[in-house]
């Protein structure tokens, strides 16, 4: 995935403050597709403080422990499911839903780490996901930031069998053969190249981002 973003300014009044990103993003069509697009990336992250964050492509959430460069963080966020349109027409739609999770983030100069557990609580998916990332970012000039780096993701039996399995009564339809599998890996690799249009931004203060990691 590689994501290119444009920053507009950003809004402070006493704690609140308010940032508002337009990007683009390279990515499969669906999770396993061999199919890549570049679809437009909005991104909106609130923060009151180093308390509480809400951002559009992570989660709204609360870091109930502050602790150095240490935060915990109870979260509350949306997974997706999975559409059946063009390749997966013949197979059934599996409806996204609310996810709660625990994040648990610390930052070493340019890197910071974190590990994530979730599960759904609506939709069609079942299970949990274990995530663990690793990100570096700086800032490269007055007007350029750049981050990269690897993440792990580890998705139950259960949250891949809604995912990824087929039924009887699909494979009829389908013609595939029926599908059962097991929990998975998933390893990932990101990168952001950012440009501020207007202001400079304050020095990256680290903790992958939080409040409002991207």
């Amino acid at each position: 995935m590689y994501l290119l973003a444009v920053a507009a300014p950003s809004v402070a009044g006493e704690e609140w403050e308010t940032s508002l990103w337009a990007g683009a993003l390279y990515a499969s069509d669906y999770l396993g597709s061999d199919d890549y697009e570049t679809r437009a990336l909005p991104i909106l992250r609130l923060s009151y403080g180093d308390r509480f964050y809400f951002n559009l492509t992570f989660a709204m959430g609360w870091n109930a422990i502050r602790q150095s460069n240490w935060r915990v963080s109870p979260f509350i966020g949306y997974t997706a499911g999975r559409d059946n349109d063009n390749d997966l027409q013949l197979l059934e739609k599996v409806d996204g839903g609310a996810i709660a999770g625990l994040r648990i983030a610390c930052a070493d100069n340019a890197w910071s780490y974190s590990a994530t557990a979730q599960t759904p609580f609506t939709g069609d998916v079942n299970g949990y996901q274990l995530a663990f990332k690793a990100q570096w970012r700086d800032q490269l000039s007055e007007k350029w930031s750049a981050s990269f780096g690897p993440s792990l993701t580890y998705s139950s039996e259960d949250w891949t069998e809604d995912m990824f399995g087929i039924s009887p009564s699909e494979s009829v339809r389908s013609g595939l053969s029926t599908y059962s599998p097991d929990g998975y890996f998933r390893f990932g690799l990101t990168g952001s190249l950012r440009e501020f249009l207007y202001n400079s931004p304050r020095r990256w203060r680290g903790l992958g981002g939080l409040p409002g990691a991207t």
